[in-house]
């Protein structure tokens, strides 16, 4: 979990829109096995560890679905500490016969799913950067099967579930945008990351500290997709913890100089990427 700490930039908390705050609090604490924090009537913060929120949900006034063929979220992803962990929630996700895909990234063993909204979300392990494959500046991932037999050869089957493991982290957050060009020159020229894959044209993985991704970039809904409705199912925002002040207002200023909007505000900064994901530029 060294990604996600001091010194590096990284996604600590993402904001979602949903139909119906009940039936969504079920599905996270039930299937993905989140604690709530808080909740009032419209929101809810959810905790891995009973103290930090990585999830918020919100039901809006006059919420509508999500609409297809737009900007916004692609997956959230939180990172497990063990692939032990990974394995007990391949069985618990069996056990209550929900339906999840999966893959073998090289750098990462993960599971993909659903919220009852369509939020997508994704639960991973890292395999040791030790065993990542660096090339030209560029990390190797790839899209193979997971080998469940192996995953789950070590686990103790009779073992009870409890939850997200408490050292859960948001390890990063994937986005549909309409462009790449210029949602590069923001994510890198602007809040200061790096560029560690290309998949193709059509995909940017971009991170602090030589990290797999922090934040995953793609035009799968098209070029040129437009942003959803305000009110929309989705993504609200999300934010992005920076180490101290300096490397926070660094960010702002060249936010800045390339013409981005940036307001100070809700204890930090807002701006918004050229597709119009919202995020929290926090300390």
């Amino acid at each position: 979990m060294s990604f996600h700490r001091k010194p590096n930039t990284y996604v600590g908390q993402v904001n979602l829109k949903v139909q119906n705050l009940e039936r969504a609090l079920k599905f996270y604490q039930d299937i993905i096995g989140f604690q709530v924090l808080e909740q009032t009537e419209q929101t809810a913060n959810l905790t891995a560890d009973g103290k930090k929120v990585l999830l918020s949900i919100e039901q809006p006034d006059s919420v509508v679905p999500m609409q297809g063929r737009t900007t916004g979220l692609y997956h959230f992803a939180l990172l497990l500490p063990t692939r032990s962990d990974l394995a007990q929630i391949v069985q618990h996700l069996a056990n209550s016969g929900q339906r999840f895909g999966s893959s073998d990234h090289l750098v990462s063993e993960a599971l993909y799913l659903s919220d009852p909204d369509g939020n997508g979300i994704e639960i991973y392990r890292d395999r040791d950067p030790s065993e990542w494959e660096w090339k030209n500046g560029e990390v190797k991932m790839t899209v193979d099967p997971l080998d469940f037999r192996d995953l789950l050869s070590g686990i103790n089957q009779q073992q009870e579930w409890k939850g997200l493991p408490a050292d859960t982290v948001m390890g990063h957050i994937h986005l549909h945008v309409s462009e790449l060009a210029k949602t590069e020159e923001f994510y890198c020229k602007g809040l200061g990351f790096e560029v560690v894959n290309r998949f193709g044209a059509q995909a940017l993985f971009i991170s602090t500290g030589n990290y797999h991704h922090h934040i995953g970039l793609n035009t799968w809904n098209g070029v040129g997709a437009p942003k959803p409705p305000e009110n929309s199912v989705g993504l609200q925002s999300f934010t992005l913890l920076y180490p101290d002040a300096a490397a926070r207002d660094r960010a702002v200023a060249n936010l800045q100089s390339i013409g981005a909007s940036v307001a100070e505000g809700h204890g930090g900064y807002t701006t918004s990427d050229p597709s119009g994901n919202r995020i929290l530029l926090l300390v």
